[in-house]
């Protein structure tokens, strides 16, 4: 036989070489799917959408055999196609939104969010279990059990086990139970509920800011004069005792140093502060501060202790401004040290 038979010839026509039998686009379509099936290669047809899946097997279901030769002009004329493609923008608004990636503003993006959930035929399952864990855990908290199971059977282990962590034990452990039986969920269903959730995660305000008020305040505090910054968790105490505590828990000073730094770590922080600064920060620890500058000092080389002690003893006249600089130095290159992984501030204990 030298042509597919029997065809549906209706639309879409294109003759191959004369006196072939004409073939369209969709026939085409399952010619070049068939071969590269045959041939093993791995298609990703289920990222279609359900009406070209069905009809591309409808298709498929109404030919029978093809010619070398038909085959060989299908397969050129679907190469030729291929190398005349300069660029390809596809998926809708989908498919732009997941190019633009983080280029755009989180208020941009959240608005076409919601207007691609609105109309969008895509499976919204992919971009949920590409979502953190902090913004998954209101959704799951907020949830049925149902919703719920469905969701973490959706995440990748990993990620739901540390969701599941994260829940009281008895909502935990209802949620467990359900992934057990949601074998029989029907995929419209799963599909509806990924929606929903879709929906509701970018129906969440964008917010203003990065952190939130504690680790703002804790932060303007830190690079505050002691003065002003006792007289702030002062008036904070008054008005909220309990933001006050937070906020003290978020601060790291001079003054927390033996609390929060490893004995360990101080010898890779000396490193990154410059020796006048430093002994400027240890001569001038008084008070509170004093047992951090012998913290410092209790976790050096002996040899490296008594020449700062040395060099301590040398300085007169210290003025105290000079003093809270360096020890506002020293604090700050712990600071960018923690913020760039090299180096763990301990918890502080809540007992």
């Amino acid at each position: 036989m030298n042509a597919i038979a029997p065809m549906n010839t209706a639309g879409g026509q294109s003759v191959l070489s004369p006196g072939r039998v004409i073939l369209t686009r969709q026939q085409k379509a399952a010619v070049i799917v068939r071969l590269l099936l045959a041939e093993g290669a791995s298609l990703p047809l289920a990222q279609l959408s359900d009406d070209v899946q069905t009809a591309l097997t409808e298709q498929m279901a109404t030919m029978k055999t093809i010619d070398r030769a038909t085959l060989s002009e299908v397969v050129e004329e679907f190469c030729q196609t291929l190398e005349e493609v300069g660029l390809a923008f596809h998926g809708g608004l989908d498919g732009a939104l997941s190019i633009l990636g983080g280029h755009l503003s989180a208020g941009a993006a959240n608005r076409l969010r919601r207007i691609a959930g609105a109309s969008s035929r895509l499976d919204p399952w992919g971009r949920i279990s590409g979502l953190s864990v902090e913004h998954l855990l209101p959704v799951l908290e907020a949830e049925s059990t149902e919703v719920g199971a469905v969701l973490l059977s959706k995440l990748s282990v990993a990620k739901a086990a540390e969701l599941l962590g994260k829940l009281p034990g008895d909502k935990a452990r209802r949620i467990a139970y359900a992934v057990s039986l949601t074998g029989n969920v029907a995929p419209e269903t799963v599909l509806r509920i990924g929606h929903s959730l879709a929906a509701q995660l970018d129906a969440v305000p964008t917010k203003a800011f990065d952190s939130g008020p504690v680790e703002r305040v804790g932060a303007i505090l830190n690079f505050s004069a002691a003065a002003t910054r006792d007289a702030v968790l002062l008036g904070l105490e008054q008005e909220d005792a309990v933001f006050a505590e937070q906020v003290r828990k978020a601060i790291f000073t001079f003054t927390n140093i033996p609390k929060r730094i490893d004995a360990r770590d101080v010898p890779k922080i000396l490193r990154n502060i410059d020796q006048i600064v430093l002994i400027t920060a240890l001569a001038g620890a008084k008070g509170a501060n004093a047992a951090s500058a012998e913290f410092i000092l209790a976790n050096i080389s002996q040899r490296m202790a008594g020449s700062l002690r040395d060099e301590m003893d040398n300085l007169t006249k210290i003025k105290d401004k000079d003093v809270e600089d360096a020890m506002a130095a020293v604090v700050a290159a712990i600071r960018e040290m923690e913020a760039a992984g090299e180096i763990f501030l301990v918890a502080e204990d809540d007992g």
